[in-house]
Order: structure tokens, then C-alpha cells, then sequence
């Protein structure tokens, strides 16, 4: 059975974007697409937040979703959140396309992402290899320019 998801992402300034997820079974892989415009052109720490509560704008996502109490890594990494997923890229059009295959994100179980926050930052993730604490928390990648939570969708 595919499962399907969807975020809308929307922030205070011109930061907009759409991602959808799929997956075909309940132990593949997650494969995301869409885009995000808006973005100053170079890459952006994109990653899953462990709250869908954007009451007070996207800082109500709280940390990434980390649910095995690991240290902040790129998603390449064994060791990272399952939020993880490194950066996304924008172009000298302002958008980043996204297409991105996950193997930790999962839209089912206990461990599902749906109902979770996707935040788009300011700033390139180091990936956990900053050499400061900040890094292995949230890989430095500056403010919350976007959020939304993902949803369920046909």
C-alpha cells in the first residue's frame, strides 16, 4: 500500500514551498519532491521538527525529531536525527527543487513523520561537523524561514 503526505510551507517573509512525500511499503524508503521559492540561492538546512504546532510561527516545531536520542549528522550519516536531511539547494531563480529518497523518514508506525513539522532555514547545514555544540544540535543552520506540518493526502 503507498502511503502518501503533503506540507504547505509558509513564513513570515516571501519563503513559500510545497514538498510531497511517498512511500510504496512499510519498510522502503521515503522519496520527497517539490519545491521551495523564495530562498537566497545556495543551500538550506532542511529537516523534519519533532512538533506540528506552528501556533507561535515555526519555533513551535520545536528540535528536529530525534526519537533515538542521537546527535544532529547529515542524512548520509548512520548516527543523525531522523529529521535529518541535510540541505536543500536554490538556484539564481530563488527555488530550490527538492528530490530527496530517505531511508530513516517513515509514514507509518510509531516513528511516523505525519503530524510533524518540515522547517526550510536561513543558513547552509554543516552536518553535525561544525566543531561547536550548536552543530550537533542543529548543524548551525540559522533561523526558521519556513514551516508546515505534514498531512495526509491521496
Amino acid at each position: 500500500m503507498v502511503l502518501k503526505a503533503v506540507c504547505v510551507l509558509k513564513g513570515a517573509g516571501e519563503t513559500t514551498g510545497t514538498v510531497y512525500f511517498q512511500q510504496e511499503g512499510d519498510s522502503d524508503p521515503v522519496k520527497l519532491t517539490g519545491e521551495i521559492k523564495g530562498l537566497t540561492p545556495g543551500k538550506h538546512g532542511f529537516h523534519v521538527h519533532a512538533f506540528g504546532d506552528n501556533t507561535n510561527g515555526c519555533i513551535s516545531a520545536g528540535p528536529h525529531y530525534n526519537p533515538f536520542n542521537k546527535t544532529h549528522a547529515g542524512p548520509d550519516d548512520a548516527d543523525r536525527h531522523v529529521g535529518d536531511l541535510g540541505n536543500v539547494t536554490s538556484g539564481a531563480d530563488n527555488v530550490a527543487k527538492i528530490d530527496i529518497t530517505d531511508k530513516m523518514l517513515t509514514l507509518n508506525g510509531p516513528n511516523s513523520i505525519i503530524g510533524r513539522t518540515m522547517v526550510i532555514h536561513e543558513k547552509e547545514d554543516d552536518l553535525g561537523k561544525g566543531g561547536d555544540d550548536e552543530s550537533l544540535k542543529t548543524g548551525n543552520a540559522g533561523s526558521r524561514l519556513a514551516c508546515g506540518v505534514i498531512g495526509i493526502t491521496q
